[in-house]
């Protein structure tokens, strides 16, 4: 996971009605902390009673590299106070402001912070829409939103609309299940169709999807490679974990046949347990606001590490990244497969050992 300025800044904005006395939190108090990736900024200020809650793997492991306690799911509570970074997808951003609500006591605070251009400006209206009159504050090119959790106050309707979007759902008239924070979680992402288009009817053995968001991939491979003995999904976002399960069941059920099927709640970035005869991946190329064709790279170097000599790799990027000098590296064979509407499909061959 990348850590930018932008970490320190969102830190620095969030504390801010808590410096300036407009919130109080007590030493002692039981917080609730939501969507943070990194505690750069705002370590020190965390008390022994401090929860994470994080479900992104990169992120959770930064989380606990710093010594915080962090888990996918941090209970019930009740928290004296609840402090969010608002995530880009206002889905998934809805879904984290019902969780603080629902997760602090009556009388606690609630405290959301986000990047000017990452969407400030509907996050309060949303903050506002749900909690009522709120108090704003604008710094390091960052809103942070405070207000006090009064039932009165909220509308009730829409914590329980927004409350649902933790849960998986169905999407593309019931062809899929998915969850809001995944990465093209309401669609099939254009890059990973033409992939799965080219994939061949041949391939064979144990086979790994990298990156595998909701099971897109996955599930392609069952239906259309017969020869396919196993399949394994490694995704970093915890919220995968069950229509990823769903998904795949249902394509192995319409298949007829009985590959063996696992997810694992992983980075790609990280060394895999095994070894494949197949690998395909639709890797992410940015964090946050970052291009970051290094992420890319990094999956990669664990597919290539993780193939049988005689294994290949699937893979398809945006056009104008620049994998192909680190699979050159890597692989003995690499060739562009096809090439429509700013997706490139590589493949690649002959592990170099």
């Amino acid at each position: 996971m990348i850590v930018s300025t932008d970490s320190i800044a969102l830190a620095q904005a969030l504390f801010t009605p808590v410096d300036a006395g407009e919130v109080a939190l007590d030493a002692h108090a039981r917080v609730l902390v939501l969507g943070a990736r990194d505690a750069q900024g705002w370590r020190g200020r965390a008390g022994p009673h401090w929860r994470c809650e994080q479900g992104f793997k990169p992120a959770h492991a930064a989380l606990h590299a710093a010594g915080l306690c962090v888990d996918v799911d941090a209970g019930a509570g009740p928290f004296d106070a609840a402090l969010v970074f608002v995530p880009r997808q206002r889905e998934r951003a809805r879904a984290l402001l019902a969780r603080a609500v629902d997760a602090v006591g009556e009388g606690g605070a609630i405290l959301a912070v986000q990047a000017n251009d990452q969407g400030a400006r509907a996050a309060q209206a949303d903050f506002e829409a749900l909690l009522g009159q709120a108090g704003h504050a604008s710094r390091r090119k960052c809103r942070v939103l405070w207000a006090t959790r009064e039932l009165a106050r909220i509308d009730a309707t829409l914590l329980a609309r927004w409350r649902a979007l933790a849960q998986p759902t169905t999407i593309l008239d019931g062809r899929y299940w998915s969850c809001p924070g995944l990465f093209a979680w309401d669609r099939v992402d254009p890059g990973s169709a033409l992939l799965a288009a080219q994939l061949p009817a041949t391939l064979a053995g144990e086979v790994a999807d990298l990156g595998a968001g909701y099971g897109f991939l996955a599930c392609a491979i069952v239906q259309h490679c017969p020869q396919v003995r196993g399949i394994d999904l490694y995704e970093a976002e915890a919220l995968a974990r069950e229509p990823a399960q769903r998904n795949l069941a249902a394509a192995i059920a319409s298949s007829g046949r009985s590959p063996a099927a696992s997810f694992a709640w992983h980075d790609a970035c990280e060394a895999l347990p095994r070894r494949y005869d197949a690998i395909v991946s639709n890797p992410p190329f940015h964090d946050g606001r970052a291009d970051q064709p290094g992420l890319g790279r990094a999956f990669i170097a664990t597919a290539a590490a993780a193939l049988h000599p005689t294994g290949q790799l699937w893979l398809v990027a945006n056009r104008h990244l620049p994998y192909e000098a680190l699979l050159g590296q890597c692989f003995g064979q690499v060739r562009e497969v096809v090439q429509r509407d700013g997706y490139k499909v590589l493949h690649a061959s002959g592990v170099r050992t």
